[in-house]
């Protein structure tokens, strides 16, 4: 099989005889290159497109082979040429060059092909967990694994690209000889690497972290700064959150590991809101009651569980109501509350507008002894002056 290959490779010479021999041999490899490329793209669609089993499971694989179909081509299409340069007339110093290079390609496809394989199989393992939907916003397991299977994805394609490089670069001697120079100083290298990068490195640990522990995850509600914003991505070193009016706040992935903050949906999407009334003394309390109780129970936004009213304080001039009333999610909890004090406000105002908050003031008679007063009593209703 050896003999009939490099008798191939001679006859796919011998039709660049017109041009010097190093440069019909380039041509021989740029053919074979050319070829491997056509015949590996061919293999991997008819493979992928007769592949039996399910339909999802199917469209995984053709997926993957898609994903992979340009790495691999260079990968076979490198070592194919790697294995015709010594049966071509080319001198030793350009075949070395050329199989060098042939070989860093090699390194790079290979590991460009493993971090699209790794984002095809995170892809397939979340496709069923649209948790981030309005419908199955209160999903909390399901955005929990997309939160890891994409915050471990991201670090897996920051190691593998790490260590594709470094593979790369150690091919070539002069970079091998300073990897080991530094290996001989390690100790002091560490130390100037370390701080350089301590927040590099500082939110990739953290971003390792939350992937396990889970104090925030995709589609989580926060408050964060006096605003309530949701998680939209989480990246291998800052986390995206947007705010209710399309508003991004890219924070450190670290912030969340050394600072309290507030997450709205970290065991449950419910939540209590309240709604406080300032009201005059005079204010029919019972009518009230039963009214908000109607104005919960007809809102679409409540949870059916949660739901009070008590006179929480009294001030000189007002009483204060605390209505509560619970919500499946924290937008919904809005919208319950924005409903309660707009149906009970028309209310009030249609059938008891007396408790509306009302400015009383009264005038009594200066003291008798003080001389700065005279009553008149010429008056119709009598009144006070100086």
């Amino acid at each position: 099989m050896k003999e009939t290959f490099i008798q191939a490779l001679h006859d796919v010479q011998g039709w660049f005889r017109w041009v010097p021999p190093t440069l019909g041999s380039l041509f021989v490899l740029m053919v074979m290159g050319g070829g491997a490329v056509a015949f590996t793209g061919l293999v991997l669609t008819r493979v992928s497109a007769r592949m039996p089993g399910r339909a999802r499971s199917a469209a995984f694989v053709r997926s993957c082979a898609l994903a992979i179909r340009r790495p691999t081509q260079l990968a076979v299409a490198a070592l194919i040429m790697i294995l015709t340069i010594p049966a071509l007339s080319i001198s030793p110093d350009v075949a070395g060059i050329v199989a060098h290079l042939l070989a860093v390609i090699i390194v790079l496809s290979v590991g460009f092909g493993l971090v699209r394989f790794a984002r095809q199989v995170s892809g397939y393992y979340v496709g069923d967990m649209d948790a981030l939907s309005d419908v199955q916003e209160e999903n909390i397991l399901g955005r929990k694994h997309i939160t890891q299977v994409r915050l471990l994805e991201r670090i897996a394609a920051i190691l593998i690209g790490v260590l594709t490089i470094g593979a790369a670069l150690m091919t070539f001697q002069s970079v091998r000889q300073y990897g080991l120079s530094l290996l001989a100083s390690a100790g002091a290298a560490s130390i100037i690497v370390g701080f350089a990068a301590r927040s590099v490195l500082s939110n990739l640990i953290a971003g390792a972290q939350i992937a396990i522990t889970q104090p925030i995850r995709m589609g989580d509600m926060i408050f964060f700064n006096n605003d309530w914003t949701w998680v939209e991505e989480i990246n291998a070193t800052f986390v995206v959150l947007r705010a209710w009016d399309k508003r991004r706040r890219i924070v450190p992935l670290s912030y969340f590991l050394d600072n309290p903050f507030e997450n709205w949906t970290y065991n449950s999407a419910e939540l209590i809101g309240a709604v406080y009334l300032y009201l005059d003394f005079l204010a029919p309390m019972e009518p009230i009651r039963s009214k908000l109780e109607e104005i919960v129970e007809g809102c679409p936004h409540w949870n059916g569980k949660d739901f009070s009213v008590q006179v929480a304080d009294a001030t000189e001039r007002t009483i204060m109501i605390r209505i509560t009333a619970g919500a499946r999610t924290a937008v919904r909890s809005w919208e319950l509350r924005c409903a309660i004090r707009e149906g009970i406000v028309s209310w009030i105002r249609d059938n008891c507008p007396e408790a509306f908050p009302q400015t009383r003031f009264s005038a009594h008679a200066s003291a008798p002894d003080n001389p700065q007063y005279v009553r008149r009593l010429d008056g119709p209703q009598g009144s006070f002056g100086l």
